[in-house]
This record gives C-alpha cells, structure tokens and sequence, in this order.
C-alpha cells in the first residue's frame, strides 16, 4: 500500500518493503520528514541539503531558499524554462568558506556514473507547532547533462564573498514535478555587477550527467553532446586567453550581473581591467554565434557602472569568421580576437580612437 498524501507521510512502513530499489514509494507532492525519509531510506536525518542514502542507493536534496538567504546566497528555485524544458537551480553543500567539489557536492554531480537516483524535497512548514521541517517531495531529477552546474559568487555592498557551486537539476526522464507558485525563484531585488574572480571552471573536466541519461531520443542526445561540446571548447579559449593576459601582466576578472526584478544571475567572460577591455567567447566562429555575443556585450556594458570611461568591447573566437562578420563587428565597433597557431590574431587591440 502507498503511503497517503494527507499530513506527513510515515515512511518507516515501507522500511520493510525495501529490497534494494531506488525508486521512493512517495507520491509527488506529498510531504513527509528527514527523519522518516531516513529510518525508510537510509541516510542522515540531520543537517545538509545533500544527503546520500546509501543503503538504498539514493541522494536526497532538501531546497530551502529562505533558509540560504541566511547563508548569504539566494540562488534556489526553479528558474526560467529554457529549451530543455524545467530548470531548477540548487546551490551545493558548504556553509563557510568556498565550495567545493567534494564530498556531497562530489556525490551529486556524479549520481549517474553511481547509479544513484537524485530526489528533490523543498521546505514547506513544520509539523504541526514543532520545529521539524516538513519536506514537500518534488519529484526524481538529474544533473543537467549539458551543463551540470555553474558558479557563482556571494556578495553584500558591493563586495565579492565565497565562490558557490549552483547546480542545475532537471526532471528524470519520464518524470513531472510537483512544483508550485511558491517554489519559483524570487527576483532580484536590485541591479548589481558584483566583481568576480576567473577560474578554470572544473565542468571542463568532468562527464557528470551522459547525455543519453538524459535524451529521449537519439536526436535529443545529439543536440545535448554537441551543445556540451561547444561549452568546453569555449571554456578551454578563454582559459588561454585569460593566461596569455596575464603572462603580460594584465590584471584580469569578470562580473557577476544580477538585474532588479529578474531572476537569472548572469556572468559576463573575462574583464581586461589593464586595457578596459569586455570579452564575450564563443565557442564557434558561426553567425548564430557571433550575433549572440555583440548582444550579450551591449547587454552587459549598460550595467557595468563601476568601470572606467571609455569601456571596449572585444569578441574572442577560435578561428576567424566570415568578411561579412567582420564587417559587423567593425560597424558595431567591436573588437575581434581570434586563436591563432602561434597566439591570438588581434591583439594588443588598436587604440580606442584608431
């Protein structure tokens, strides 16, 4: 028999039932306990929002944005659907300090290679006039494929605080969430460019989620593999770029761009401080491309208030595009900067008013 979705669900009748499945005998949007989820489970009934149950193979992630605000980050939710359907963000373990990807943050990102399954549980109340958190269950997910998280920065005043693993959840294949009004991300309440340390991002290194986990067909897999593609082949340009900067001493970061009343939390590429200097990379010289970027720098530029006077705006490719791109940039006067076999055709870029 189910549990019922009434109250508080108590797991610990299904205990008995386990034999080695995964899957939760929990109907979507019924709301139980840690402590229930545990004694039916597996795993820890206290603390952390990442907890691996291993005795059934599971990994529970328990939201709670009101409670991250508390920790200075305000990341969680569902963001904005994008073309791969639902998105709900979920900022990792690690409440001092910067994260890191290890231990539950590890245990995560590699659910799949593990073959464990990842179920998300959101705050809703308590138990009655207690202080135990009642954990409203959303439904299976797994880590986005394409892009398994991304990072993001803390910050108050102005100021840069810890670097944060935001990562990116979506549906299990078959699966709709029992998601709400309540658990939509909340906006920002101001507009800020918070100033960001560049490192090479570590997805570079890591397979977390096979795209044919994900896929529902084999074109979907196409897509996922090749967009995936195109990720680490930018982030590998402007890891090079970034080192040949800084072998000629310029001092080099990025920008964290949160804008009032929306929810998405933008990071621009790299920043030349030395030369006043906006990249955008991409990861192919393609039209499709290249427009997207001379958007996102003009979108970029008009937040940017605290940098110098006389802001560049510059595109970073791995090879050359075509003339007629050329000659869009140049009309829109923005500088072009390509990979070359001994260097980067462009640079130095000429004087503001060559």
């Amino acid at each position: 028999m189910r549990p019922q979705t009434a109250g508080v669900i108590g797991l610990s009748v299904v205990a008995a039932r386990f034999r080695g499945m995964s899957s939760l005998d929990l109907p979507l949007g019924a709301t139980t306990t840690r402590t229930e989820l545990a004694q039916a489970y597996g795993g820890s009934p206290h603390g952390g929002g990442i907890v691996p149950a291993n005795q059934s193979q599971n990994i529970f992630v328990f939201s709670d944005p009101a409670a991250g605000r508390e920790h200075d980050y305000t990341f969680d939710g569902r963001a904005d659907d994008d073309e791969y359907g639902v998105l709900y963000l979920y900022t990792g373990a690690g409440q001092s300090g910067d994260q890191q990807l290890t231990d539950r943050n590890k245990s995560l990102l590699n659910h799949a290679q593990d073959g464990r399954d990842v179920h998300l549980f959101v705050a809703d109340g308590t138990v009655g006039d207690s202080s135990t958190v009642k954990q409203r269950y959303l439904g299976q997910v797994v880590v986005d494929p394409v892009l398994p998280y991304v990072e993001r920065w803390s910050g108050e005043d102005g100021q840069t605080g810890r670097r944060l693993y935001v990562f990116r959840l979506r549906p299990a294949p078959g699966v709709t969430l029992a998601l709400t009004d309540d658990d939509v991300m909340q906006p920002a309440q101001n507009t800020e460019a918070l100033p960001v340390p560049w490192e090479p991002d570590a997805v570079l290194a890591t397979t977390a989620v096979p795209p044919e986990q994900h896929a529902t067909d084999s074109t979907t897999a196409n897509i996922t593999g090749g967009q995936r593609t195109v990720i680490r082949r930018e982030g590998r340009l402007v890891t090079a770029y970034k080192a040949h900067l800084e072998s000629l001493g310029h001092a080099v970061h990025r920008f964290q761009i949160r804008i009032e009343g929306e929810k998405g939390t933008f990071l621009t590429d790299l920043y030349d401080a030395t030369d006043n200097v906006l990249y955008e990379a991409k990861g192919k010289a393609l039209r499709e491309q290249v427009r997207m970027a001379i958007g996102q720098l003009l979108d970029y530029r008009r937040h940017l208030d605290e940098v110098p006077d006389g802001l560049r705006l510059a595109v970073l490719l791995p090879e050359a595009p075509s003339a007629d791109l050329r000659k869009l940039l140049e009309a829109e006067d923005i500088a072009l900067v390509t990979q070359s076999t001994d260097g980067f055709a462009g640079f130095p870029l000429p004087p503001a008013d060559a």
